[in-house]
């Protein structure tokens, strides 16, 4: 632990990878690494840092995702014991590239599962700002994230019971859960309503987002959305591609000068 103590004297961040979220994972793929040894160097840099006098180093780890059968309830159980220990600032999760065949691997023809580290960033967001618990974004019935949605909307649409929410009465917290509103919306409606009653008017005035928001509140007892309030219907509504706007093309290129190249 000496190298340790040396690099917490040194460094303001310090990371040491788990890789696998299960023990069965890291017996079969990693034999000579296990999560207590990974954690016991950031366990004493943490102690190490929280008696220094200025502030705490951040501590990271990452893990991949798609190498192994885990689902998604696995990794954000673990990465949220993690968080629940004050033992990480981050983790990070990194989509499995195959590069060669191992009967224990998936094929090298598989494609790296970039969406679904993106939806899983997604929910360690929710985690650490939203006030999510793991155990409420994926369960038992839903162990995986919807690639399709967004953490959030698909919590929503799992949880339609909470919904719909009026805007002018919902708490900070409620606010805080409806799908495409983020904590910067949040604070402009709690700030706002303190005046008046809100309308869907004034949302947009207010430049938040209602282009999920609509289908799951309600502002002055007013609907916006259109379709039935049941789950499949309101995805089919969330995911539906947009239409493409026609543009007249333009008799001069100036993508470059624009910066929209």
């Amino acid at each position: 632990m000496e190298l340790v103590e040396e690099i917490v004297k040194l460094a303001n961040r310090v990371s040491s990878n788990i890789e696998l979220p299960s023990d069965k994972s890291l017996k079969l793929l990693a034999p000579n690494k296990t999560k207590e040894k990974v954690l016991q160097p950031l366990k004493f840099a943490r102690d190490l840092s929280l008696k220094k006098e200025q502030k705490p180093i951040g501590m990271s780890t990452q893990l991949i995702v798609g190498a192994t059968p885990e689902s998604d309830r696995d990794i954000l159980k673990l990465s949220s014991a993690l968080y629940d220990k004050a033992l990480l600032k981050r983790v990070y999760y990194s989509a499995y590239i195959p590069v060669n065949n191992d009967k224990n691997l998936p094929s090298v023809v598989t494609k790296p599962p970039l969406l679904r580290e993106h939806r899983l960033y997604q929910a360690d967001w929710l985690l650490r700002f939203y006030d999510f618990s793991w155990d409420e974004i994926v369960t038992d019935e839903f162990p995986n994230l919807d690639e399709e949605l967004d953490p959030k909307t698909f919590w929503a649409l799992n949880n339609l019971k909470y919904f719909p929410m009026e805007i002018n009465t919902a708490s900070k917290e409620e606010l805080l859960r409806i799908p495409g509103i983020g904590a910067r919306g949040v604070m402009k409606i709690l700030s706002a309503r303190r005046f008046k009653k809100l309308t869907f008017d004034d949302l947009k005035k207010l430049k938040i987002s209602i282009k999920k928001a609509k289908y799951f509140i309600t502002c002055n007892k007013e609907f916006q959305r259109q379709v039935p309030f049941y789950k499949d219907n309101l995805k089919l509504a969330l995911t539906k591609p947009e239409p493409k706007k026609l543009v007249q093309p333009s008799l001069f290129d100036v993508s470059s000068i624009t910066g929209e190249i």
